[in-house]
This record gives C-alpha cells, structure tokens and sequence, in this order.
C-alpha cells in the first residue's frame, strides 16, 4: 500500500480557521506540487480532504476527483487519519490533503515507531510503501518533496 501526505499548500491568517482559503503563494505551491504528484500517482489511486477550504483547494489542484473526511479535520488524530486510510491494511493508494501537526506526528509513527513533533512543509509531500520483505513488514519513504525543489 501507497500512502501519500499532502500537507495543504500556504493559507490566508483569517478567522474561522476552518474557512481559510489559499493565498496567492499557495495557490501556486498547490499548483506546482499538483503538477509533479499527478504524472506519478499510481493508477486509482484514493483522494481524500479535510474539509477545510484550505485543503480542498489544494487538493483541487490536481483536476481529479476526490473525497472529504472529517477524520482529517484540523483536530484529527494520527489514529484518525489510520482509520481514514486504511493503513497499513489497505491496498492500492491513498493520497491524504492535511494538516499540521497530525500529518508530522504520523510521519514520525511510520518512520521512527513512534509519535514525535515533526513538522511537513506546507504544500510537501512525504509518500510511503508498505511493503513485506522476507517476511518482514517495512515502511519505507519513497519521496519527501516540498515546492521549493520542484520545477513546474
């Protein structure tokens, strides 16, 4: 299983938070990541949102549908978005459009073991396989790409 975390691009400091939009740099962050995830997205692979408008215009970017799930709410647990993704269970693909802190905090479960404070840039995304190795279970990071080392 594919498990993609797009951390939503840059968003206007407005108030109520769930209703903050993109600003002007974030759409072209959204833009720009959209451009280099699309080409690479495995076949069928599952979109999902946070309802939050910043999320939903970044995950808009990438001109495919895609589903919203309040497990990925500017509140949500790391178990939350494991629930929404099926993780590590699940098959095939699933691209996750988040937020700060859950999407480090669950980075830092797949990679380290355990829960810590890592931070994703905004508009980065941190693309891991689950994989089974002579038996063994491996996550393993396949990209950790943020907008400013790409070219689009």
């Amino acid at each position: 299983m594919d498990l993609i975390l797009w951390r939503h691009a840059e968003a206007l400091d407005t108030v109520p938070d769930a209703t903050r939009k993109l600003s002007a740099r974030g759409e072209k962050q959204a833009k720009q990541m959209a451009a280099w995830l699309k080409p690479r997205l495995p076949k069928n692979t599952r979109i999902l949102a946070s309802p939050a408008t910043r999320c939903q215009q970044t995950a808009q970017a990438l001109e495919l549908e895609f589903g919203t799930s309040r497990l990925l709410s500017t509140d949500a647990s790391v178990a939350d978005l494991i629930a929404a993704t099926d993780w590590p269970r699940g098959s095939g693909a699933v691209l996750v459009v988040g937020h700060q802190p859950t999407l480090g905090r669950l980075a830092a479960l797949l990679l380290a073991g355990q829960e810590a404070e890592w931070t994703v840039k905004k508009g980065a995304v941190w693309w891991f396989t689950n994989r089974v190795r002579d038996g063994e279970t491996q996550t393993v990071l396949r990209a950790c790409v943020g907008t400013d080392l790409i070219d689009a």
